[in-house]
């Protein structure tokens, strides 16, 4: 079931992939939440990054972040990721 948008439709994914890409995503740290959501829009192209960002509930800027990080001369640094729920006082 295709999702209009102004030039041409995206190709959704079906339901159950869906889900077991948003049980995925919620698995994932901050920042690999982050690369995962910005591969995925790549990979379907116009309109991939809207579709994305509602599917998984992130933010679009969060998206075009990843993608930054992806197309980066950089390598993909993968030290000093923020542990959930840690607190900064010890």
């Amino acid at each position: 079931m295709p999702i209009s948008t102004e030039d041409e439709p995206v190709d959704v994914y079906p339901s159950a992939v869906e889900k077991q890409m948003q049980r995925f995503y919620h698995s994932l740290n901050e920042r690999d939440r982050r690369r995962y959501a910005a591969v995925e829009a790549i990979r379907l192209g116009h309109g991939g990054q809207d579709y994305i960002s509602r599917l998984l509930g992130c933010d679009p800027k969060t998206i075009r972040h990843g993608v930054a990080e992806l197309e980066s001369e950089d390598g993909l640094h993968t030290v000093g990721q923020r542990k959930k729920g840690a607190d900064a006082n010890g």
